[in-house]
């Protein structure tokens, strides 16, 4: 303390400004560090825009209009949906690619994300480092149906009229590369039994060409063919899923009818721009996670025989590789090409 005092006695400057340069240079290096963290805890500032990668009506259309009036609530403000259609979800994932990596621009996506990859080898964006996941919403599998009047009435008997008569028996899809086009043929690869494709430009054309008997046999998604099964304009034949559910209890799985490695799903997500802060994302996922355990919307999703994913940000983004690699796999080894 005393050398100290006689080094201000030999330089004799007022310690007070010293003080306050130092306070100064202080409160500028905390200012300067506090954007990021200010604007992490002050989101959202203003509307969320959710971009559904698909028209209106679809399931992924139904799921973000289902879910964006809870996380708006979760979160403090509004949450809009903007369907961005076309090129199988490319146009609405590109546009949120590019987007500004605030928190206020996310995507609702399909399982097609994980598909088009190995579809489309020139993007409009880069599947591994343009987004970072926010969490799956829920997970539907795929039901194989056919017409009420079509002569299988189980799985098995619909393996052994394949392999009476190779390459005739028809099947819809709703498109090449879409998810009941590779449902079918993971079913085909794994019973060894040869089917013809019968692409159409959707999921609903599809559908009402199978229940007008133009094509016998469809691998529909859980949720929209639910209520034609029950209307008995289409008959249920197996589950794609690792369990029953419990809107078609009576319909085995496809384990149960005899076809192992057969476990497909149809599945939404929820994504942010790559750059997006970790504090933001982290509450996006809470918010996402809260809205898909409320009990509301946790009984739409089983109404409609689907589970709700549980996993948070790391078991989903794993949960997406895992699919990417599976349908990757698929495609190559079946040679599926788009249009």
């Amino acid at each position: 303390m005393t050398d100290t005092l006689r080094a201000d006695a030999r330089h004799p400057i007022d310690p007070a400004p010293r003080r306050r340069l130092l306070v100064g240079g202080l409160s500028a290096a905390v200012v300067s560090s506090l954007p990021v963290i200010t604007r992490a805890q002050a989101w959202p500032t203003r509307p969320i825009t959710l971009v559904v990668t698909y028209p209106p009506g679809g399931g992924a259309d139904q799921m973000a209009r289902l879910i964006a009036p809870k996380l708006a609530e979760m979160l403090g403000q509004q949450v809009v949906v903007e369907n961005k259609p076309g090129a199988s979800g490319q146009i609405g994932a590109a546009l949120v690619a590019k987007a500004t990596p605030d928190g206020h621009t996310a995507m609702l996506d399909a399982s097609q994300f994980a598909v088009n990859p190995s579809l489309y080898p020139k993007l409009p964006y880069d599947p591994d480092k343009a987004f970072r996941t926010v969490g799956v919403t829920a997970l539907y599998p795929n039901v194989l149906v056919v017409h009420p009047g079509f002569e299988a009435q189980s799985a098995a008997d619909l393996i052994r009229m394949a392999k009476a008569r190779p390459g005739t028996i028809p099947f819809a899809s709703s498109g090449n590369g879409s998810a009941q086009h590779l449902a079918a043929e993971l079913f085909e690869s794994r019973t060894g039994i040869d089917l013809v494709h019968v692409p159409y430009k959707g999921g609903g054309p599809a559908m009402t060409d199978v229940m007008g008997g133009q094509v016998p046999v469809f691998f529909a998604n859980v949720a929209s063919g639910l209520q034609h099964i029950r209307a008995g304009k289409l008959r249920a034949l197996a589950l794609t899923g690792a369990r029953r559910t419990g809107s078609l209890p009576d319909v085995p799985t496809m384990a149960e009818a005899g076809v192992s490695g057969c476990e497909i799903y149809e599945w939404n997500a929820v994504f942010l721009p790559a750059g997006t802060p970790d504090e933001v994302v982290r509450r996006f996922g809470d918010a996402l996670r809260k809205v898909m355990a409320s009990a509301d919307v946790r009984e739409r999703v089983q109404s409609l025989g689907g589970e709700v994913f549980t996993g948070e940000e790391d078991a989903a983004t794993q949960f997406i590789r895992q699919q990417t690699t599976q349908w990757g796999r698929m495609v190559r080894e079946r040679d599926i090409k788009v249009d």
